[in-house]
């Protein structure tokens, strides 16, 4: 390799991880000072953040499911969630929830800075949490919640589509209820909603939107460029916070290209790729890189996950929005990609279905969890489903994503271990078959 090849991968190779991580400082440090200057911030979601008309404000914004996930990777999730539980919140209720109640408990001390205290809430249907933990808000914050009732996919999975009758009722409901919210703005920030300025939001968004889609379908390349679990969930970092800004259309312009150069030079994310799986559910954050070396220790890369597509909600499917049309086109690409990231929630096996051969599949990991009854309900027969109608070699990684408690790690990696030792002997029938 000569100097200036060199020299051009050491600026590429690695900049999406380093960038995000620094825009996820900024952030946070952002929210500190608005929390020092007793300001106020918007509480939001990831399936169905509305940050298009929250950033059109101004609204600081805060997702917690980020900040108490936070938690638990940096290993004090643990103090959180006991000071909720002895404040009376059940072991076995949401982990996300409790958390962040130990975060409110803490007036927002938090270990990447301190979380603002909420004006408003705004939250869909998506997960049948948001609801109640709005409420949790409601009652000690005293705010106003505003909830959009997303329709979701009905008649037996039948999905309707842009043109339907069905689909554009839903759209004018959906868009009906974002006037609403939009009002709702104006009154609390008494400013004057501006389409000039939503507009511009909207264009960033749709830059994100593009290339969200794009380097989810660049892993597709052998070696994959990028690891779903763990640069995965930096990239999620800042789709989400990011959304409608002009700094998160900026990191994903360059975050595509690190990717393209990545693909064209063959460069993996690990040095050595033997095995390409997709995982299912949420992951393992109370050992977040240990859980990941069970798996690249064997040469296995997840490849896709459906957690980069719910928890992105439903960025995936690289929907713009039409600038002309701004606020209908905003209810349509709202019900689009809130209902398709509930989908990868509920339609797991479909999912897998659809990227199995693009992706090469060798394998799936299913991690329910104790924390999560949404995402974790039906994996057992999503699963049954991928073994028997589509022949995919499965794995069942039961743990949690916040608490440390229900994780035992040496059990976890006996499991993994017999995992891929299952399919190394299943590789080599196969060539002695062939």
């Amino acid at each position: 390799m000569d100097k200036q090849n060199a020299d051009d991968r050491a600026a590429i190779v690695g900049r999406g991880n380093k960038d995000g991580a620094a825009l996820f400082r900024t952030w946070f440090q952002d929210l500190t000072h608005v929390a020092e200057n007793d300001g106020r911030a918007a509480y939001v979601f990831v399936m169905g953040s509305l940050n298009e008309i929250l950033k059109t404000f101004d609204f600081p914004v805060v997702f917690p499911e980020i900040n108490s996930l936070q938690t638990a990777v940096r290993k004090v999730a643990g103090d959180y969630l006991g000071e909720a539980e002895d404040y009376g919140y059940s072991p076995d209720i949401c982990g996300y929830v409790k958390a962040d109640v130990g975060t409110q408990l803490r007036q927002g001390e938090h270990p990447m800075g301190r979380i603002p205290r909420p004006g408003i809430a705004v939250l869909t249907n998506a997960c049948n949490t948001y609801i109640k933990w709005a409420e949790i808000w409601e009652r000690i914050h005293k705010i106003p919640v505003v909830t959009i009732d997303i329709p979701g996919t009905r008649e037996g999975g039948k999905l309707t589509s842009p043109g339907d009758r069905d689909f554009e009722n839903d759209k004018k409901y959906v868009a009906a209820q974002l006037r609403e919210l939009i009002t709702t703005c104006e009154e609390m920030t008494s400013k004057k909603f501006d389409i000039d300025k939503f507009r511009e939001v909207l264009g960033y968004a749709n830059d994100m939107s593009v290339a969200w889609k794009r380097i989810l379908e660049l892993n597709e390349q052998k070696p994959a460029v990028f690891n779903a679990l763990t640069d995965g969930t930096i990239y999620l970092g800042v789709a989400n916070g990011f959304r409608g800004m002009r700094e998160g259309s900026v990191y994903f312009k360059e975050l595509v290209e690190e990717m393209e150069y990545k693909a064209a030079n063959g460069i993996g994310s690990l040095t050595k790729e033997e095995f390409r799986l997709a995982f299912v559910g949420v992951p393992c954050y109370p050992i977040f890189r240990r859980f990941n070396e069970m798996f690249t220790d064997w040469g296995g890369v997840f490849v896709q996950s459906t957690y980069l597509w719910f928890a992105s909600g439903g960025t995936n499917i690289g929907y713009e929005y039409d600038l002309k049309d701004p606020i209908e086109s905003l209810a349509e690409g709202v019900l689009l990609s809130v209902r398709d990231a509930m989908d990868s929630m509920f339609h797991q096996e479909k999912i897998i279905e659809a990227m199995m051969g693009p992706f090469a599949l060798d394998g799936v990991v299913y991690h329910p969890i104790k924390s999560c009854r949404t995402v974790s309900t039906g994996l057992a027969d999503g699963r049954q489903y991928v073994m028997e109608q589509l022949g995919l070699s499965t794995l069942f990684l039961e743990s949690d994503m916040m608490d440390q408690r229900v994780v035992s790690e040496a059990q976890m990696k006996n499991r993994v271990d017999a995992y891929f030792e299952g399919l190394i002997s299943r590789r080599q029938q196969a060539a002695l078959a062939e």
